[in-house]
């Protein structure tokens, strides 16, 4: 998709035609540098006017029923029905609502976007899942939080940082294999001059196990890269200071 300048991306999986799920590129936008383009979040130092505007025009380009619902994203647990919610500061790293016109989203600068729906298209959520997150089971949060039988969703993984680039140290493979052995295969050994301990996590991989431990197999996306493609997509670990991009989620 592409209007005014934006671009977004929407998942390629078998959901209702009246669920509509996207997630943007930087493309686009009022802000300037370093968060030139669609910056989404008003968390990162950019100017709150530029924000505001850009989400404006993400609101109209996208012809949203309603103004998304903007977390305040802790890496935690929490999963919230937005539904009816006033607040503009809900700490949670999860929405969800089974009410169409209600637009559910997540900023992402390297973390995990995930977009869920159920077949009958009944009701959607929007989830954060950076490792500390998914390690700490936001995913089996909001698959509980679903209340559907696991067979019955379907889930995209939007864009994150890609298991060539993602470093983590020895003590985050560890919470992942004592959870479940298996999540070794989701770590490769990378040597550093200095002998520290350092491996190359596979977020996406780590997000499916979790998943199919839970039931859910019709698990979509994975494909991206927010490091390794500047001109797509934000990424705090490549840049240090920059914007965010978002996936939204809502019923018509």
């Amino acid at each position: 998709m592409c209007a005014n300048g934006i671009k977004t991306l929407s998942p390629d999986w078998p959901a209702p035609e009246w669920v509509q799920a996207v997630s943007t590129l930087r493309a686009g936008g009022v802000s300037g540098s370093p968060y030139q383009g669609l910056n989404l979040g008003d968390h990162v130092g950019d100017d709150l006017i530029a924000v505001g505007e850009n989400r404006r025009r993400l609101e109209q380009t996208l012809k949203l029923p309603s103004s998304p619902i903007w977390l305040k994203q802790v890496h935690g647990t929490s999963v919230i029905e937005v539904a009816g919610i006033q607040s503009l500061d809900i700490e949670a790293d999860a929405a969800l609502t089974t009410q169409s016109g209600i637009v559910c989203a997540v900023l992402t600068a390297d973390c995990l976007p995930l977009l869920f729906c159920d077949r009958q298209g009944t009701r959607v959520a929007a989830v954060h899942a950076g490792w500390r997150g998914l390690a700490a089971g936001i995913v089996e949060s909001a698959v509980q939080a679903l209340a559907v039988p696991a067979d019955d969703l379907l889930v995209w993984l939007g864009p994150a940082i890609g298991s060539a680039v993602f470093e983590v140290g020895a003590e985050v493979r560890d919470i992942f294999i004592a959870h479940d052995r298996a999540a070794q295969q989701a770590f490769h050994y990378r040597p550093q001059p200095s002998g520290r301990d350092c491996y190359l996590a596979d977020i996406y991989l780590l997000a499916r196990m979790r998943l199919q431990l839970l039931g859910v197999e019709a698990i979509y996306g994975g494909q991206y890269c927010t490091y390794s493609d500047s001109a797509a997509f934000y990424s705090y670990r490549r840049d240090g200071v920059t914007g965010r991009q978002a996936s939204l989620i809502w019923m018509v």
